[in-house]
């Protein structure tokens, strides 16, 4: 594969899972950065009342609040051909978008969430049968952040209309288009997608604080509230029932599985985590915690290999590079992060000449970091020579900086290659094919959500793993697919495989949560071939999960 070259640039580097390299545990709030174009990545919510004397005194209107479009739900008919050749099936479908209007426990209202949803409209007319309900999965789908709308998961792989982007995912000139998509989720499952408030078009109403929608309990609380509401409203209570996230999203999907199990006694069938972080500590570059250092490995190593800065001839394949890679990563390495100053000089050494041949990094370098280069170390210094830097959420794309200087990249060039795209796509494909109209500003990527509450996390790495291995134990017919990206510099692949083996999941469960990867990055579906990987390792899912 040819690198995917793109010299963009983005204040101040929004990206769609943002994470602060150097804010590893989550800071009260006093110490969190609250600009709009700031994101910081991996963070858990911790949830407030609705109703708690800080969201229900505190009446201000939010900044993010606004005159809101009528609340009617607005429905359109269509058809799509789904999958290719002899496997290609071509259903009708209803879309449905709109607000909800979400009430507190008291039943007043609080908030408008903004959802689109799709479901396939049989032949004979059955739509609003029990029956023909009770045999139709639902899947609750939603991106990350915090602060991101669900536009990615909606408009690049799961929804039945998809961005056009080059086949490794390169950037197109605008204007920018949407085709059918022929690897979407909608022959398998009902879609709804949902935007947490403050993202989307999902807005506080008017006196209320946002505040108490911001954080790990708020968010996943309402959110739960959200999924409960509209189960009960389209009788779908029925129907097995499934959540799909992405980055945050998927910190959000282990919360719920806990919030709905546990509040509503809503048992779910499956969960598919895009890009997954459940275990901040294993993303976290914060001083004193060597964990993210040996994850990360593997992932550097892919992204040396990939640009040719380790086994430039290709003589060796990734998977034998990264094999290497982990059992060095997880031996060597590992012990000697341990050891830290205790190291001898010719251990020292021995660690750094290794380090050097699996990053690309020279080993003078390596020994300035002191064995431990953080994310944006590693994405700046990799094509220093070359005048170059590497993406963030995908390290095989490559941009440009005003200069070489420096120890970290002015912008993530794999988000800025994704950003416009789909920003303008969104608004064409609401107004014109889904014949919604909002003047609002669809909030793709917003710090408005910002700083986020982590509650009794604020001064401990959040860690939702446990949450989901108490659902899966209580629930022992619960499934769950992760799926990582080899170039993901967000959301490491083997911090997610540390995660797994880490949940100290009974046996006889065990084999209830897999694992698939891809040769792409966080946002693995922009890449063709991984976008009907994601979709045949999803059905396959869906299909072992109902039998």
């Amino acid at each position: 594969m040819a690198r995917l070259k793109w010299k963009e640039t983005l204040v101040a580097g929004v990206c769609a899972l943002c994470m602060s390299t150097h804010c590893v545990v989550a800071q009260p709030e006093p110490s969190q950065n609250t600009s709009e174009t700031r994101h910081h990545a991996h963070e858990p919510d911790t949830v407030a009342q609705s109703d708690s004397k800080q969201g229900a005194s505190d009446k201000k209107p939010d900044a993010a609040s606004g005159p809101l479009a009528s609340e009617k739900v607005v429905e359109t008919h269509h058809s799509i051909t789904i999958g290719t050749g002899a496997s290609a099936r071509t259903i009708n479908y209803v879309a449905q978008c709109g607000y909800m209007e979400m009430p507190n426990y008291n039943g007043e209202h609080k908030s408008n969430v903004f959802y689109t949803a799709y479901f396939v409209e049989p032949d004979d007319g059955t739509r609003d049968s029990v029956s023909w309900r009770s045999n139709r999965p639902i899947t609750f789908a939603f991106n990350g952040g915090p602060g991101s709308s669900s536009v990615w998961l909606h408009l690049g792989a799961l929804g039945p209309r998809r961005v056009v982007m080059g086949d490794e995912g390169e950037r197109l000139p605008p204007p920018y288009v949407l085709v059918d998509n022929e690897a979407s989720w909608l022959d398998i499952t009902d879609l709804v997608f949902i935007d947490p408030v403050t993202t989307g078009y999902s807005r506080p109403v008017e006196g209320e604080n946002a505040k108490q929608f911001h954080g790990l309990r708020e968010d996943s609380r309402h959110v739960g509230d959200f999924i409960r509401l509209y189960v009960t409203k389209h009788n779908r209570w029925p129907s097995p029932k499934f959540l799909a996230g992405e980055s945050y999203g998927t910190t959000r999907c282990a919360a719920l599985s806990g919030y709905l199990q546990d509040t509503y006694g809503m048992d779910l069938n499956g969960i598919v985590l895009i890009s997954p972080i459940l275990n901040f500590q294993t993303a976290r570059f914060d001083v004193g915690n060597d964990t993210p250092y040996w994850l990360y490995l593997p992932t550097y190593t892919a992204t040396a290999w990939y640009h040719k800065k380790i086994d430039p001839d290709r003589i060796r394949g990734l998977d034998a590079v990264l094999k290497e890679s982990e059992e060095f990563a997880s031996g060597e390495y590992l012990i000697a992060l341990a050891k830290g100053s205790a190291l001898t000089p010719s251990e020292y050494d021995n660690v750094a000449r290794k380090l050097s041949s699996l990053t690309g990094l020279s080993v003078d370098y390596i020994k300035q970091c002191d064995l431990r280069p953080v994310i944006h170390n590693f994405t700046k210094e990799l094509l220093r020579d070359e005048h170059r830097t590497v993406g963030r959420l995908d390290s095989r794309y490559v941009g440009t900086d005003r200069n070489s200087v420096g120890d970290s990249p002015d912008h993530d060039p794999s988000m800025t290659a994704i950003l416009g795209p789909y920003t303008g796509a969104l608004y064409e494909y609401v107004r014109t094919e889904l014949e919604y109209e909002n003047d609002l500003v669809y909030e793709i990527l917003t710090g408005r959500v910002h700083p986020w509450s982590y509650g009794s996390n604020e001064n401990s790495y959040v860690n939702v793993g446990e949450t989901l291995r108490s659902a899966m134990t209580k629930n022992s017919d619960l499934k769950v697919l992760a799926c990582s990206g080899y170039y993901d510099l967000a959301t490491p692949y083997f911090a997610m495989d540390y995660t797994a083996d880490h949940m100290q999941l009974d046996p006889s469960i065990r084999q209830n949560l897999t694992r698939t990867y891809y040769e792409s990055g966080h946002m693995m579906y922009v890449r063709i071939e991984d976008l009907h990987k994601l979709k045949d390792d999803v059905a396959a899912f869906y299909q072992d999960t109902l039998k």
